[in-house]
């Protein structure tokens, strides 16, 4: 759990229009792994600046996406070696060449010590010019971990029911908002999936209380991944499971994410089953991505090898763009 102390005066809040190109910025409270990239530093806050200024200067909207990973970690990226926190003190099994110490159970009285992370992170994005941040309340690091009694099990006011399991997670969106104005924050959510063993008995009931309850805090857009995708990498039949009553309950900017191509995208706005739709892998392969689809152009194909590696240096900023003739 790593310490955000960069600080500086808060920036004039302002409504911010999500109708020029956005880019994520993904920063993360704790360590994980090597090269995860951070804002609770004043160094990291400066480097960041010159970056967000190159996106704004290409007319594109910027948010920072601040997460903590929980138990997704090791004793390795640990201050002084102490094992990762955790909504649980059960282990994740190891996967592929990823090692996981078992984790340390928050204690409730520790717990408002990291909501205040959170804050400090998003003040942080703030000063570095960031937009906006987005909470990461997926795939399995901390927040899922609590909210998915697939791996809660706690008996105290953060766990056992529904509305107990996500009030550590609302409680996060509460102090960012209050923080840097609810106008500047969403929240990305995975109820369907099963990432790092991170799954839920009743998704749909997960996902709609959270959706009803995020109204209560104002903030700008719920972004939430398509139960399609109840793992990170392929598509799998859902059956019946749909997003739909979770867009229904949220009264912000819905966005909808998980195996988007161009047709099925353009549907799912014309359906009303999403405002937005995020793309991930296609807009890394394809920097130009949305003049491909105004072209119906066809797209260069991502290489998964190359994703969160940095040694090579490949497959982030040499995809070609379009080639087009006067």
């Amino acid at each position: 759990m790593a310490n955000n102390v960069g600080q500086g005066q808060e920036e004039e809040q302002q409504q911010i229009p999500l109708l020029t190109p956005y880019k994520m910025g993904n920063f993360h409270l704790s360590h994980r792994y090597l090269d995860t990239p951070g804002i609770w530093t004043k160094e990291q806050v400066e480097a960041w600046k010159p970056i967000v200024d190159a996106v704004h200067a290409k007319g594109g909207i910027f948010f920072c996406q601040i997460g903590h990973v929980g138990r997704v970690s090791n004793t390795d990226f640990q201050p002084n070696g102490q094992a990762p926190i955790s909504s649980t003190d059960k282990p994740l099994t190891p996967q592929n060449q990823a090692q996981f110490t078992p984790p340390r159970r928050l204690r409730a009285d520790e717990i408002p010590q990291v909501i205040n992370d959170f804050r400090l992170a998003a003040r942080n994005a703030i000063q570095a010019g960031f937009d906006g941040v987005e909470i990461h309340g997926a795939h399995g690091f901390l927040i899922d971990q609590f909210l998915k009694d697939g791996v809660n099990d706690r008996t105290d006011e953060y766990g056992g029911c529904l509305r107990n399991r996500c009030r550590f997670a609302l409680e996060v969106v509460e102090g960012v908002a209050d923080e840097i104005g609810g106008e500047r924050v969403g929240i990305r959510l995975s109820p369907f999936a099963n990432y790092m063993e991170c799954g839920d008995s009743n998704p749909n009931g997960l996902g709609v209380f959270m959706a009803e309850s995020l109204n209560k805090y104002g903030i700008l857009y719920c972004h939430m991944v398509e139960p399609r995708m109840k793992t990170v990498w392929e598509k799998s039949d859902c059956g019946l499971d749909s997003l739909l009553p979770m867009r229904r309950a949220f009264k912000g900017t819905f966005l909808v994410a998980g195996g988007y191509g161009r047709e099925d995208g353009i549907e799912a706005v014309a359906e009303n089953r999403g405002d937005l739709v995020v793309y991930g892998r296609l807009f890394l392969s394809n920097p130009d991505l949305p003049k491909r689809f105004e072209l119906n152009a066809s797209l260069n194909k991502y290489d998964r090898d190359t994703f969160y590696t940095s040694d090579p240096i490949i497959g982030y900023t040499d995809y070609p763009f379009l080639e087009t003739t006067a």
